[in-house]
């Protein structure tokens, strides 16, 4: 199923709508003055988080790193510093993610899923299947350069068996970029349906194989023909029914944002809320990473996955205070 809006064609940049980025660059940025006022925001007593979620809500990446630098050349104090002394709790978490600039916070989002006891995989899953070719050598870079470490090793150290070998081709970031191959298109859902419905047991390499390195114009080819030979399953169905766990929404993910990305983060987006309780880490790092990419898109998918409801309504039905405020003025 693909999202209502990806079904149209859209061309709002005629009439001065941009859709997909809900977070644009200010017009008559004036870095030094939002440094002033954030510098402002800290003094006296107590923090004014008003101001902070005005500006650093409402900038793009670019900007904030330009008000970074600036700050600590007016201050002598560094701006993820201070933001951490000043503020507390998931509001702290927006507003120091909204400080680094997005490789940066993506490499932080994959250090702290891996740091400690345990791994949390489905915020690396989320990041390794969402990013483009250049966003996972971004993240590489950027992880290497602030953690002094290799992502590869770390994930490899601190996950197993099918999960590791996949969550590895995927830091690689070699897929493919060109268009579809129809011949090979068809060899390749035949042996996704030959490793997975059509044997006994599941030769997960050959998912991998596949749904890594080939394009996305190819894959949906391959989702295509794969529908023919399995007489009207989806390559979904056959995810589901043969394999568990992490590694199944690996590939699901995968699948599914080759499909539709946009329903993909809003299905991601919908499950942080969902039921009782909030999953904090997933819905900042979801709202502050597509914010400047494709959010708008993803707010009216997200109204397909809630069967109306807006993800504004949402956020403020799960989150309060100056935590809610922040997450609605990324929207």
């Amino acid at each position: 199923m693909l999202c209502v809006l990806q079904q149209i064609d859209i061309s709002y940049n005629i009439i001065g709508w941009k859709m997909g980025k809900t977070v644009i660059p200010v017009k008559d940025f004036d870095v030094e003055a939002d440094c002033n006022n954030l510098r402002a925001a800290f003094s006296g007593v107590g923090t004014d988080e008003a101001m902070l979620i005005k500006i650093l809500c409402n900038r793009s990446s670019e900007q904030r790193q330009e008000i970074a630098k600036l700050y600590k050349t007016m201050f002598g104090k560094d701006l993820v510093k201070h933001v951490k002394s000043e503020t507390s709790g998931n509001f702290r978490e927006v507003m120091v993610s909204l400080c680094n600039d997005t490789p940066k916070f993506l490499a932080r989002i994959c250090r702290n899923s891996i740091r400690g006891p345990g791994t949390s995989e489905g915020a690396l899953i989320n990041v390794l299947v969402g990013g483009t070719k250049g966003d996972i050598a971004a993240i590489r870079d950027a992880y290497t350069k602030k953690y002094k470490r290799e992502l590869e090793e770390d994930i490899r150290g601190d996950t197993s068996g099918s999960l590791k070998h996949v969550l590895v081709s995927l830091i690689q970031g070699n897929r493919s970029e060109e268009g579809a191959n129809h011949a090979l298109a068809v060899k390749d859902a035949q042996d996704l349906f030959d490793a997975g419905k059509g044997k006994w047991g599941t030769n997960e390499s050959t998912f991998n194989k596949i749904l890594v390195s080939r394009s996305p114009k190819h894959l949906k080819c391959v989702f295509r023909e794969y529908t023919n030979i399995a007489k009207g399953d989806d390559i979904e169905d056959a995810i589901k029914s043969e394999m568990s766990g992490d590694v199944k929404d690996a590939f699901l993910g995968i699948v599914r944002v080759i499909k539709d990305a946009e329903l993909y983060f809003a299905e991601q987006l919908y499950k942080s809320m969902k039921g009782i309780g909030t999953n904090d880490d997933k819905l900042i790092r979801l709202l502050v990473w597509r914010s400047e990419i494709d959010l708008a898109e993803i707010k009216e998918c997200f109204k397909m996955v809630s069967k109306g409801k807006t993800l504004e309504s949402y956020i403020s039905g799960d989150c309060s205070g100056d935590y809610k405020r922040a997450l609605l003025a990324l929207c």
